[in-house]
């Protein structure tokens, strides 16, 4: 909701709320602030009081309206928020007229429809009125008398303001405003006949507002009101009645006028609703006149008696008791009685006693008319008040009658959402008050009986009165007391709670009134504290009457509150409940009660302390009944064992015995004065939850052998003991407290010096406990353990002869197994006798007991344990025996380990009974924790681990195997919910597991030792179960921490398990169970700071890099796996940053068998840290790529996870960027075929361009080291031909292949196209007829795997392939597809159809890929000298074929190809030489014609035109050009098109200047004009000599370029062919005189010393690349390349 007057539309908003408020607009308003500030942090104006107005209050409704009314209602207590403003009004010098206006606008808003606005405004005006009462009045009183047309409810929201102002500023009226406002509000008031509720009592609250200071206008008003004879308005009757309350004084001497005016038309009322006004009325007269009778001291008139008003108020009386008490509505009855009540105080008194035989019963019957019986009571109090103040003899006469219906109505339930019930309750006991004042007798006669009731309602009702009459009417039962006793005797045998609850409420006002002080007074006080003693569970659950809390009113409650209160409040009760509480500390039936006994009895023990030693200290004669000393101490320090039970019992007893002391033993004093109170204070600083059990007992035990040792009394101390044995089966229901019950018998039979009473208590503990329960076995057993520290030799030998004893063979002998004794009581016999002997061992002095530990001690346990039938072994089946075993045997090993003599003790039984041990944990569900069997087995282990001699290594495996798959493979922990028991005993037990853990790795901490105990648990840190996991990471993260906290290195030796502990570790930082993540991360810690411990640094050194590990660990509480594998990827950064480098290896070979972790979160973990490893620590592994490289080959053969894939390409890649050469060598070692994930490597080495095209170099070089295949000795010897692939070229073309298979390889395909192209077609050549090694040959004969790739591994096919994916990866589509549908691929493959399929290949590629062939030329050029006749021959093919196209000329090819054909004519092979005539033969065929003349026509032209543009650098390019399209130019001349034909005159006018021979230029200039005939012959003959005189060395080339045109399809072009052929005939060599002028124009003709060397060797020269297709003409390529 936004804020108020937040922008220029709040303040219009306002504005116009102002304008709706006053209904016209008011001009100048002005806003004390700025927008948006608030309304009430502006100041008012220094002058302009009009404004105000609307800085005061317009705001203030504003506000109110946009928040909530619990913050900005007001009512008469609080101002309006503006009211500081409004206070500053009345100290500033505001004019009358800004106080009238500011009024006015106020009372303007009073009509606003909102009823929130309303009563803003109402509290503005009080506001106002505060400050300026006289002003603020006279404005509402004008505006009222302005308005006369103002609607009543307005009006009654104006009065209601002003009778808040005059309810306090009253007495600043002057008379004349004081008459002004009388008036007004004596018109309004009766305006209007009509009962108008609202603005009739308004305008009245007005009139009684303003009586309080001026009562007699008021009154003249209201009596001139009054007409004789005539009935007066019930408003003026309703203002009369409250005036007479609000001004008794002042109205009551206008009473007799009133009664005068009213009296004589009482008769003339007929509607009921005048009559209650008049009721109403004469009710308030009444009591005003009773106020002022009763206060004749104060009053203005003290001569006023009660006869003044008694005649007319009889006479009232008369009207309303015959007449309208007597009508059918009901609200008519009630009030005629509430009248009766106080009228018959001022009745005459003989008028009152005649009346009373017909008024009491007419009242009583209106109980059964009536359910709200309030004011009946009330007014029934009320006349029996004044019937007892005249002394009424009739008040005998009804009095059955009376107590008969009183009692009714105490007897009715009271609810609490009745609150009328409850004052008819206040009243009817007040009733009952005044009939006890004058009739105690009959009302006792009327009540006793009814207490033997068993009606619930009637007890109560009664108990209630009793209670009551006892309290309000004590002087008249003072001497009814004993009769009030004796009636209890049945309701204290009552169970009912809410009998209960009103008899301890009596016994309270008994004790309070000397009841209890009286004979069975004892009987009262030991209900009390039977109440005290109930249970919790007893307790009701509804809440009694107006209760909050149900238990504040339960019986033991009330009860509890009663005895502290009577005790504490009560003087009289003191000699009454001392010494007599003390009865009630022993009962059992009293225990419940200890609490609230123990807090009386000290403040009763106290209380006779300040008065005396005599009087506080016992006399034990006198009191035969009370407990003695023995017994008080017993009882409350055993109750003190359990503090926190009821109500906190253990305080309240150890505050009572500290007080008690001197009446225990004299010499106690001072010592409990100082133990006492620290014992209290150790309880307040603890809960019932946070109290340690056997601390607190244990210093309790220390309390009581201190108290024993100052006392030394042995006689006391054997009383002691006799006592506390008798108390034992006290406590059967409370096995805790009987549990330390026994221990205090042990304590002070140990401070005993009496053998002989030792040994005989301690024979009657064991004959008489009850072994059936497991908390009294535990109790004596403890019992004889503390016994035994001061009497070992006597304890032991108890024990025996208990054995040997008559009582106890008959609990054991074979007959008894099979009659009245059950084979389960017998071990729970032998289940006590085992424990003992383990508390003797655990207790009893360490000097003494190691001599007796195997003799005595366990000797007995285990003669117990196993027993023998017929000299056969029986094994017990009884848990409870093998628990007391295993206990025992596990305080006897504690007991040796804290001997100071354990180094020195060989303990010969110990491998038998760690062996014991183990056979009851494997014994044990694997599934379920029922028992703490478990627990105890393992911590008995701990102790027996660490006792000589020590254990073998197999039985330490033994152990550790046995004890983990115990408790590893228990179900999930229980939650609280499920049990705090069960999970306490899991916690417990695996707290167990970990000191034995821990205990077994500090025999042996070495790091060896360390990875013994982890090799144990990396089966369960890798299990597939979640809290398997967590446990076992929970526990590796406890022996790391206890390794790393013991560690104590002597030499720096290196850690060289790390490696593998970390892999084991980190990849759980990713587990799917939190608490699993939080552990791996504190192991890696642990493991990281061993590291530094194991190089030098100091325990207390702490790592930056190490210590981020902790603060990651919050990233992997969060379940987001991006989070939670980006701090994976952080986690193996620090291990990079701080592991050795002798332990990388071994950390990525764990990892890597982490890959396959059934978990796959930790698996993906696992990737992510190898990567991270591999991108930070990579350049370190050059020797071990190899193993990295078959290992996570190995692992990906195994692993399921879809993520191991692409994790495992990455970690190849991020090795290959730093050792590219050795993962492609470990690659190339893979075994062929290739399965799917070393395809899937080798891909990954094509992701990144640079990287790519280093892995196709190394393949490339890898596939040209080695020869392609083996020669078989058959072969060599001619038989059938067997040649075999060698293995790296065929794995190098399989890689090849899926490198290049990958598309982010294309750029680097690209790059290496004409290597990777001539590379794979020689392959494709050396390979065609080769066979598979026969390994591989029956692999595929078998059929690939699914895992293996399904390419085919044929090395011909395999080559075959690679090239042909090695031209889609390149862009080369159309070449594959040209391939394709000429089936070039297939012959490629066979022997007979390879030559052909080159030649295919050739043909599509000038066709489609002929920019390529250069570069591919330029490569092919050095292989014309291969070995491989195969090879010869293919690329002879291929090149062959290139002369067949026109891209030779196009890409200026002819050349190169001629040159490398020259060179393979004299070939050993004659498949070589034959192919070499093809191409000789290809380049005279030529080419189709495929132009069209007008795109000859226009090249050619193009190409005169570039001599207009071929300056400067690119000259001698264009001169090449054009020597190379010479000869075409000038065949072209007789070109049958004509236009042709004129393009080439032309063509050769323009290039001619080029040549730089001006004999030349002429001759193109003379015989070429355009218009010009031409004759042929002539123009060729002039044109050759020239040529030959001034160009000898280019002769070759031209004669060449004309061989093209022998074939060519035009008649004319081909017959000058073989004339310009003939007219370069020989000539003589040019003289040297001559040279220097023709070698300019050469060394400018790029080809022109090439084709002289091939002329002077006899041989054709090289075919210019611009050499054009003798059927297109000259040129056209020139013309393209000039486009």
């Amino acid at each position: 909701m936004p804020s108020v007057f937040s922008d220029d539309r709040e303040q219009e908003g306002d504005l116009s709320l102002v304008t709706r408020m006053t209904g016209h607009s008011v001009p100048g308003i002005a806003l004390a602030g700025p927008p948006g500030a608030s309304p009430h942090s502006a100041k008012p104006p220094a002058e302009g009081h009009s404004q105000l107005l609307q800085a005061t209050c317009i705001p203030c409704l504003r506000a109110s309206l946009l928040h909530p009314p619990s913050q900005q209602l007001w009512d008469g207590r609080r101002s309006c928020p503006c009211s500081h403003w409004v206070k500053e009004a009345e100290t500033t010098d505001m004019t009358e007229s800004s106080m009238k206006k500011l009024a006015s606008t106020l009372l303007d808003a009073i009509t606003d429809k909102d009823p929130l606005v309303q009563e803003q405004v109402c509290s503005a005006l009080c506001s106002l009125g505060e400050a300026r009462p006289v002003e603020t009045l006279r404005a509402c009183e004008e505006y009222l008398r302005q308005h006369d047309k103002l609607a009543h409810p307005y009006r009654a929201a104006v009065l209601r303001a002003m009778e808040r102002v005059l309810s306090s500023r009253a007495s600043e009226l002057d008379k004349d405003t004081a008459s002004t406002i009388i008036l007004l509000a004596s018109s309004e008031m009766t305006k209007t006949k009509d009962l108008v509720w609202d603005w009739q009592q308004a305008a009245s609250g007005v009139l009684v507002a303003v009586g309080r200071q001026f009562i007699s206008k008021v009154m003249e008003e209201l009596l001139r009101r009054l007409h004789p004879g005539t009935l007066p308005h019930c408003a003026v009757l309703h203002t009369l009645a409250s005036l007479s309350v609000a001004n008794a004084f002042g109205v009551v001497p206008f009473l007799p006028s009133v009664l005068s005016s009213l009296l004589p038309v009482l008769g003339v009322a007929k509607q009921d609703t005048v009559r209650v006004a008049f009721c109403s009325a004469l009710q308030r007269f009444s009591e005003g006149a009773l106020e002022y009778l009763a206060n004749l001291d104060r009053a203005p008139d003290p001569t006023v008696r009660k006869d003044a008003f008694a005649t007319d108020i009889f006479s009232a009386y008369d009207v309303l008791f015959h007449q309208w008490l007597q009508s059918r509505e009901a609200k008519l009855r009630l009030a005629v009685v509430e009248a009766l009540g106080p009228m018959s105080h001022l009745l005459p008194s003989e008028r009152l006693e005649e009346q009373l035989p017909k008024l009491l019963p007419g009242i009583l019957a209106l109980y059964k008319k009536h359910a709200e019986t309030f004011y009946l009571s009330k007014s029934l109090g009320q006349i029996l008040e004044a019937a007892v103040s005249v002394g009424s003899r009739t008040l005998e006469t009804q009095l059955d009658a009376l107590l008969a219906a009183l009692h009714s109505q105490i007897c009715v339930p009271v609810e609490s959402s009745s609150p009328l019930v409850m004052s008819n309750q206040k009243e009817v006991l007040r009733c009952f008050t005044v009939l006890a004042c004058s009739s105690p007798d009959r009302l006792l006669a009327f009540l006793l009986p009814r207490l033997d009731t068993s009606n619930e309602r009637t007890r109560v009702g009664t108990l209630q009165v009793v209670r009551h009459v006892i309290n309000s009417a004590a002087a008249q039962m003072e001497d009814k007391k004993p009769f009030i006793l004796s009636s209890m005797r049945l309701p204290l045998l009552d169970t009912n709670s809410k009998v209960k609850r009103a008899v301890v409420q009596v016994i309270s006002a008994m004790a309070h009134h000397g009841y209890l002080e009286q004979p069975g007074g004892e009987a009262m006080i030991e209900y009390i504290v039977q109440q005290c003693a109930l249970p919790p569970e007893q307790e009701p659950e509804k809440p009694g009457p107006g209760s909050k809390d149900p238990k504040a009113d339960s019986v033991r409650a009330i009860s509890v509150r009663t005895l502290y209160l009577v005790s504490t409040t009560v003087d009289r009760m003191s000699h009454v409940l001392w010494p007599y509480l003390l009865q009630f500390l022993t009962p059992v039936r009293f225990t419940g009660a200890l609490t609230p006994l123990c807090r009386s009895l000290v403040h009763l023990a106290q209380k006779r302390q300040e008065a005396g030693a005599d009087a506080f200290l016992i006399q034990y004669d006198a009191h035969a009944s009370l407990p003695s000393p023995y017994a008080v101490t017993g009882r409350l320090l055993v109750v003190s064992s359990s503090p926190y039970l009821g109500d906190g019992r253990g305080a309240a007893a150890l505050r009572l015995l500290s007080v008690l002391h001197p009446n225990i033993h004299p010499l106690l004093g001072q010592h409990w004065e100082t133990t006492v109170p620290l014992l209290l204070g150790y309880l307040d600083e603890h809960t019932e939850e946070t109290l340690p059990q056997e601390e607190w007992e244990e210093k309790l035990l220390m309390f009581l052998r201190d108290t024993l040792a100052i006392i030394s009394d042995n006689a006391w101390i054997c009383q002691l003991s006799l006592e506390l044995c008798r108390q034992l089966p006290c406590y059967d229901e409370a096995p805790q407290e009987k549990n330390f019950l026994y221990k205090c018998i042990g304590t002070t039979l140990g401070a005993a010096s009496s053998k002989e009473v030792v040994r005989k208590h301690l024979q009657e503990l064991l004959e008489t406990a009850r072994y059936q329960e497991e908390a009294e076995r535990e109790g004596l057993a403890c019992c004889f353990g503390i016994c035994a520290i001061s009497h070992l030799e006597d304890t032991l030998a108890q024990l025996e002869d208990f054995v040997r004893s008559e009582v106890f063979r008959k609990s054991i002998g074979i007959l008894n197994i099979f009659k009245d004794r059950s084979e389960n009581e017998v071990e729970k016999v032998k289940s006590a006798l085992i424990l003992c002997y383990g508390h003797v061992a655990a207790r009893a002095p360490r000097e003494l007991v190691l001599a007796k530990v195997e003799s005595d001690i366990l000797r007995n346990i285990c003669q117990h344990f196993s027993t023998k039938v017929l000299g056969i072994k029986v094994e017990t089946k009884d848990p409870a025996l093998k628990l007391c075993l295993v206990q025992s045997v596990c305080m006897v090993s504690r007991a040796i380990c804290s001997s100071t003599q354990a180094g020195s003790f060989h303990f010969t039984r110990k491998a038998e009974l760690v062996a014991q041990m183990m056979e009851f944990i494997r014994a044990e569900p694997p599934d379920s924790l029922r028992t703490p069997i478990r627990k105890k087995a393992m911590l008995t282990c701990t102790y027996l681990v660490s006792v000589e001699p020590a254990l073998d290594e197999q039985a330490r495996a033994d152990v550790i195997h046995g004890c983990l798959h115990s408790i590893m493979a228990l179900l999930p922990e229980p939650k609280e919910e499920d049990g705090g028991c069960q999970k306490s005993l899991y916690l417990e037990t695996l707290h167990a597991l970990e000191d034995l853990l821990t205990s077994l790795l500090q025999r042996n901490m070495t790091p060896q030792g360390l990875q013994i105990m982890i090799e144990h648990l990396s089966p369960w840190i890798k299990s597939p179960r979640g809290h398997e996991r967590a446990r076992a990471l929970g526990l590796s993260a406890l022996l790391l921490r206890y390794f790393l906290e013991h560690l104590r290195v002597s030499a720096l030796v290196p850690f060289h398990n790390l490696g593998l502990l970390i892999g084991l570790f980190s990849p759980r930082c990713a587990d799917l169970w939190p608490a699993t993540r939080q552990e791996a991360v504190d192991c890696v810690y642990s493991l990281l700071y061993l590291q530094l411990g194991y190089e030098g640094f100091s325990r207390d050194y702490r790592d930056d890099v190490a210590e981020r590990l902790l603060s990651l660990k919050d990233g992997l509480v969060h379940p987001d796996p991006a989070i939670l594998f980006h701090t994976c990827h952080s986690v193996g950064q620090i291990i990079a940053k701080r592991l050795p480098p002798d332990q990388l290896i071994s950390l990525l070979l764990t990892m890597f068998e982490a890959l396959g972790d059934p978990e796959k979160n930790c698996s993906r973990a696992a990737t992510v840290m190898i990567n991270c490893l591999l991108q930070e620590r990579g350049g370190v592994l050059q020797e071990k790529v190899p193993e990295i490289v078959s290992v996570l080959r190995s692992k990906l053969q195994e692993a399921q996870g879809e993520h191991v894939l692409p994790a495992a390409q990455h970690s190849v890649y991020l090795l290959a960027t730093q050792h590219c050469a050795a993962v492609v060598s470990s690659l190339l070692g893979s075994p062929l075929p290739l399965d799917s994930h070393t395809c899937m490597l080798w891909r990954a080495l094509a992701v990144e361009p640079r990287l790519a095209a280093q892995v196709l170099g190394l393949l490339l070089e890898k596939m040209s080291r080695d020869v392609p295949f083996k020669e078989s000795r058959a072969f060599l010897l001619g038989r059938t031909p067997d040649r075999v692939a060698t293995l790296l070229p065929l794995s190098a073309t399989c890689a090849l292949f899926e490198v290049m298979s990958t598309p982010a390889a294309g750029p680097a395909v690209l790059e290496l196209y004409p290597q990777l192209f001539v590379v794979l077609l020689l392959r494709v050549s050396c390979t065609v007829g080769v066979q598979l090694p026969r390994n591989l040959q029956a692999q595929e004969r078998r059929g690939a795997s699914p895992a293996l790739a399904t390419r085919n591994l044929e090395p011909c096919s395999s080559a075959v392939d690679t090239l042909r994916s090695m031209l889609l990866r390149s862009g080369s589509e159309d070449v594959v597809q040209r391939m394709d549908l000429e089936g070039g691929w297939e012959l490629l493959r066979t022997s007979a159809g390879h030559e052909e399929g080159a030649t295919r290949l050739a043909r599509a590629m000038a066709e489609h890929a002929g920019p390529r062939l250069p570069l591919v030329l330029k490569t092919l050029a050095c292989t014309h000298s291969s070995a491989y006749e195969n090879q010869r021959v293919t690329t002879t093919a291929f090149l062959a074929e290139l002369l067949n196209s026109n891209v030779a000329n196009d890409l200026m090819l002819l050349d190169s190809l001629l040159e490398s054909l020259a060179a393979r004519q004299k070939d050993t092979c004659a498949s070589v030489r034959r192919l070499v005539l093809r191409g000789l033969a290809n380049l005279a065929s030529g080419c189709p014609d495929k132009e069209k003349m007008e795109f000859r026509t226009a090249s050619i032209r193009l190409f005169g035109h570039l001599n207009k543009v071929c300056h400067g650098d690119c000259e001698d390019v264009f001169l090449d050009q054009v020597v190379g399209g010479l000869a075409p130019l000038l065949l072209h001349l007789q070109d049958p098109q004509a236009t042709v034909a004129s393009a080439c005159r032309f063509a050769l006018r323009m290039c001619g200047p080029n040549l730089a021979c001006e004999e030349l230029s002429a001759a193109f200039q003379k015989h070429l004009q355009e218009g010009r005939a031409l004759h042929f012959g002539e123009f060729l003959n002039t044109t050759c000599k020239h040529l030959m005189h001034h160009f000898p060395d280019l002769l070759g080339r031209l004669l060449t370029t004309c061989l093209f045109y022998f074939k060519s399809s035009w008649e004319n072009v081909r017959a000058a062919a073989p004339l310009f052929t003939g007219k370069h005939h020989p000539l003589p060599h040019p003289h040297a005189a001559r040279q220097p002028r023709l070698m300019p124009p050469l060394h400018r003709v790029p080809g022109a010393a090439l084709g002289a060397q091939a002329a002077a060797a006899g041989g054709p020269g090289p075919a210019h690349c611009g050499a054009p297709d003798p059927a297109e003409g000259p040129g056209p390529r020139g013309a393209d390349e000039g486009c």
